[in-house]
């Protein structure tokens, strides 16, 4: 292996900053996974039940519209409901902002880099009103505790989560021949998070496993649910009677038995190579070295899924090290590392404003291609780089480097020393040369940032 810290920063935390020092070795990166989280306690969100609370708000005041014939207490309700709603998008906001101070303030950023990749792993896109502005909230309650763990304890948190249980629509899911189908017909068995839990979530599409698992997952599953305004909620009428049968193994109905079938899924071996491979295209190479993923694969097999281990692994394989930067950083990874190089405060990025915010932030990131926790669909985000590489988000991409940088800071670098800080020098002649060119401090930087270089890790 051949270690490079200034390649460390780059490919596996969250760029170089002029306040911050590369890792020196792996153990560094590593290192930062333990003990608190300090970022996520220096740029907190409000905790998940919170919104729910809000939620069961915003459903109360919905029926109430709706019931109310008087003009005006109806008037009041619609008031409540808009309230609501107002809240709700500022801790959609707050979200955004918050992840970017944490990866802007964060020693070496692995454990963002880390959170950022499970989260998407373990996607939550647009569904409920109120909740589905409170996705970050999510992935720092069911995501960013487990991030250092065992595997099978992740996927037991992020899989039973009430955010997951709502997106996949597994919330009113009732077995065919359950209590509740007798008294409601109207309700059926929903196969969609079974089929996530197997294909995305653990084994892979190409695991063998069949439509029966599917469904037999999808009936083991049946109880898994939530209620309004309180949170998670195991619903035994809705329970499929007998026993599941999954990949040749039997369960019995139950929320001990869910959780005994998800352990065996996470030590599944097509498990491992699964989880390997996506961590290897994530963070070194859209068609990564088949001798990478063996031997990743090979330490979470080993160590029953510990994530840690998992993780030294792939730092520890010389593939991993290649000097050719092949991954594209996505948008959230390229204004994140931008902002760290300007060395923009984190405190200053969790206060922006909602104008900047949202001129500044979230529509820019739209415009490349990745509107904030709104994926479009269960599978996340895509890793290659000819999704990123578009006209369209190569443009935005542009736009935000030239214009950006001013607005958001009270006063921009020297390009010729941005150059450095931002790249370590890792920059070509000609890049370093044209930053010291430039007719203003803006364009230098915008040079800097819309260049391969940066974009690249």
């Amino acid at each position: 292996m051949r270690y490079d810290p200034i390649l460390a920063a780059i490919r596996f935390g969250t760029g170089l900053g002029p306040r911050f020092s590369p890792p020196a070795s792996a153990a560094d990166l590593l290192q930062e996974l333990i003990g608190p989280d300090r970022m996520a306690a220096a740029f907190p969100l409000p905790p998940y039940d919170q919104s729910i609370a809000q939620h069961g708000q915003f459903v109360a005041a919905t029926r109430g519209r709706r019931k109310e014939t008087d003009p005006t207490r109806r008037k009041a309700f619609m008031a409540e409901q808009k309230r609501l709603r107002r809240v709700a998008q500022g801790v959609y906001r707050a979200g955004l902002r918050h992840n970017l101070a944490r990866a802007v303030e964060a020693d070496y950023g692995f454990r963002e880099r880390l959170a950022r990749f499970w989260a998407d792993h373990f996607t939550v896109g647009k569904r409920t009103p109120i909740l589905t502005e409170a996705i970050s909230c999510y992935a720092d309650e069911a995501i960013r505790p487990n991030l250092a763990g065992d595997f099978a304890t992740l996927l037991k948190s992020a899989v039973t989560h009430v955010a997951m249980l709502l997106y996949l629509q597994q919330a009113y899911s009732a077995g065919p021949n359950s209590p509740v189908i007798k008294k409601r017909p109207d309700r059926g068995l929903n196969e969609n998070l079974a089929r996530e839990v197997l294909e995305l979530h653990t084994l892979g599409v190409e695991a063998g496993y069949s439509q029966t698992d599917v469904r037999q997952l999808a009936e083991l599953f049946t109880g898994l649910s939530y209620q309004a305004g309180e949170g998670f909620r195991f619903r035994g009428p809705f329970v499929e009677p007998g026993a599941e049968t999954v990949l040749g193994r039997s369960y019995e109905g139950g929320l001990a038995d869910i959780h005994a079938a998800l352990d065996d899924l996470a030590r599944h071996p097509a498990t491992a190579r699964h989880l390997a491979r996506k961590l290897a295209v994530h963070f070194v190479d859209d068609r990564p070295d088949p001798a990478l993923v063996d031997h990743v694969a090979a330490a979470y097999s080993a160590s029953d899924g510990d994530l840690t281990a998992t993780y030294s692994a792939l730092l520890d394989h010389p593939a991993a090290w290649t000097p050719e930067r092949r991954k594209v950083r996505q948008p959230f990874d390229f204004i994140a590392a931008a902002l760290r190089a300007l060395d923009m405060p984190g405190a200053q990025v969790a206060a922006l404003p909602t104008r900047k915010t949202n001129g500044r932030l979230l529509g820019p990131m739209a415009l490349m291609g990745q509107p904030w926790e709104r994926p479009d669909g269960p599978d996340g985000l895509p890793e290659e780089a000819a999704a990123w590489v578009t006209p369209q988000g190569m443009a935005a991409r542009i736009q935000w480097a030239m214009h950006a940088p001013q607005v958001l800071m009270d006063g921009l670098p020297d390009p010729r020393t941005f150059v450095v800080s931002a790249l370590g020098g890792t920059a070509s002649a000609d890049l370093a040369f044209a930053a010291g060119a430039a007719a203003t401090r803006a364009e230098g930087i915008g040079l800097v940032l819309a260049s391969p270089e940066f974009q690249r890790r």
